[in-house]
């Protein structure tokens, strides 16, 4: 088994980055890995004490599709998020400084429309970063992975191409069997110089209907695992245990 592709998705619900290769730290998911996002009005995450809440407060594709169609770009070297519209426009701000972030929170939220949400007290969305912390599905840190057998045996069962983008794992594996993945629980995977311990699979949501390309709901790919294969699951998440260099090609060693 081996790394086919590898991603981080800078910006909570938006388009992925790939990467040749990444610096994984203990306890830690990919570098800049949701970074970012775009907390509704009615969220309760307090920057100043940043603790895991659930997606539906922000800015996301399980309530809001019609970000499928923005693309983004982090540049970690400068600190500027850019943005390109469906039409081609494109929006760039400092994710770091309050005036870059108070441009980016007035761009995403113009760009949801009625979409974007108030507090109860009148409160507007905000765009968010606290160093260190990641706006993730999970509530600790982790990396995700997808044996693309398993998507392969997902494809087959459905009779319909599924792309690898509507479940936006960091690691696309390889080389592996359909559900080979999820014989990993509790093991540890070596990749380079690596370690990392697989913890949990990964239980889909209605994010996965959304088209990557057109933001169109034209599939149900938890309904479908559902009814093949009598769960809802697709891919692992891992904690990394053991600081060190992966890359794109890297074999993957499970014990």
């Amino acid at each position: 088994m081996k790394i086919a592709s590898l991603y981080r998705y800078p910006v909570k619900g938006l388009s992925p980055e790939p990467m040749g290769g990444a610096a994984l730290e203990p306890g830690r998911c990919l570098p800049w890995d949701r970074a970012f996002a775009l907390a509704q009005g009615d969220a309760t995450f307090d920057p100043a004490s940043p603790s895991w809440v659930p997606k539906s407060q922000f800015m996301c594709l399980l309530r809001n599709a019609g970000i499928a169609r923005l693309h983004s770009r982090y540049d970690e070297r400068t600190g500027f998020l850019t943005v390109t519209t469906p039409a081609g426009e494109v929006f760039s701000a400092s994710a770091h400084t309050e005036d870059g972030k108070a441009s980016l929170t007035r761009f995403f939220t113009d760009y949801l429309g009625p979409e974007a949400r108030l507090g109860a007290q009148g409160q507007a969305p905000q765009f968010q970063h606290v160093p260190a912390h990641s706006f993730c599905d999970h509530q600790t840190q982790v990396i995700s992975f997808i044996g693309l057998g398993s998507l392969r045996s997902l494809e087959a069962a459905v009779g319909a191409p599924r792309d690898a983008r509507r479940f936006r794992a960091n690691i696309y594996v390889e080389d592996i069997e359909p559900w080979a993945e999820f014989d990993w629980m509790g093991r540890t995977l070596r990749i380079g110089s690596a370690a990392l311990l697989v913890q949990d699979r990964i239980d889909r949501c209605g994010a996965t209907s959304v088209n990557p390309d057109t933001a169109v709901r034209d599939a149900n790919p938890v309904k479908e695992l559902q009814q093949n294969f009598g769960h809802i699951e697709l891919g692992v998440f891992a904690t990394v245990i053991e600081g060190g260099e992966i890359c794109v090609g890297d074999e993957i060693q499970v014990s």
